[in-house]
């Protein structure tokens, strides 16, 4: 049984046939840099919340001083051209396997029940300063086929230590719920908030899909400053920005 419960605020469903992109803190917080970056800059309200028992037990004051439960939003964002984007994002994650599979379960059934045109998870993978690349990854031949007929090249080899959390377990369980889901993948230095594998990421994300998120630099890093205020994090965006070199983290991504 799936312990996941979805609080709807408005309505009662995703908005039908959307894009969703899935993010949560992890390394260089690259996903979750970008998609609070497209709430932030672009219309958007929340929907909804997805809430699990294994999450932290730690309730948050929000900006309108009403006390809430862990959980992850859900959130539907207006693109430049009009498109609705669902997001799925939050700070947290289960703290036990059973619910970030649960959890993950419960994505990909909101996904498909809405018919969704495609799910991204949006995550970082720690590499060595020179490196810049993005992988797409997914987990269902038929949907790979179809990507790579639209010239987006999808890793085969890439992520060599696999997926944690969330994320991997939304990536890995698509093909069971026939959701066409795909991971984008940044390389980074693994610094608390790498605002320019997120603006990489964003621009991949642009040309493969030909949608507007409308993101710049300067988004990623405000966005990047406040994400640090919440979660924690050494150091200033400026001073990372500064940097002529750095070391990777060895941590997975999520």
């Amino acid at each position: 049984m799936n312990r996941t419960r979805v609080h709807w605020i408005e309505g009662e469903g995703l908005p039908k046939h959307s894009m969703v992109l899935e993010a949560v803190p992890g390394v260089g917080n690259v996903g979750k840099i970008l998609v609070d970056g497209l709430i932030e800059k672009h219309p958007s309200r929340t929907i909804g919340w997805i809430l699990h028992p294994d999450f932290p037990p730690h309730a948050t004051m929000s900006d309108e001083g009403l006390i809430g439960p862990p959980r992850l939003d859900i959130l539907d964002v207006i693109l430049p051209n009009g498109e609705s984007v669902c997001i799925v994002t939050g700070v947290m994650q289960p703290m036990t396997a059973p619910g970030q599979f649960e959890v993950a379960e419960s994505i990909l059934r909101l996904a498909s029940d809405s018919g969704a045109s495609r799910l991204l998870v949006l995550a970082g993978l720690a590499a060595e300063p020179e490196c810049r690349a993005i992988y797409a990854v997914c987990s269902d031949r038929g949907f790979r086929k179809d990507l790579e007929k639209g010239d987006i090249d999808v890793s085969r080899s890439q992520p060599e230590g696999g997926m944690i959390g969330v994320a991997g377990m939304v990536l890995s369980l698509s093909a069971t719920l026939g959701v066409p889901a795909l991971g984008v993948i940044a390389e980074t230095v693994g610094a608390s908030s790498d605002v320019l594998a997120a603006d990489r990421m964003a621009k991949w994300i642009e040309q493969a899909f030909e949608v507007p998120l409308d993101l710049d630099l300067d988004t990623t890093k405000e966005t990047a400053a406040k994400l640090m205020e919440k979660i924690g994090g050494d150091g200033s965006i400026e001073d990372y920005l500064a940097m002529e070199e750095t070391e990777a983290s060895s941590d997975f991504y999520v």
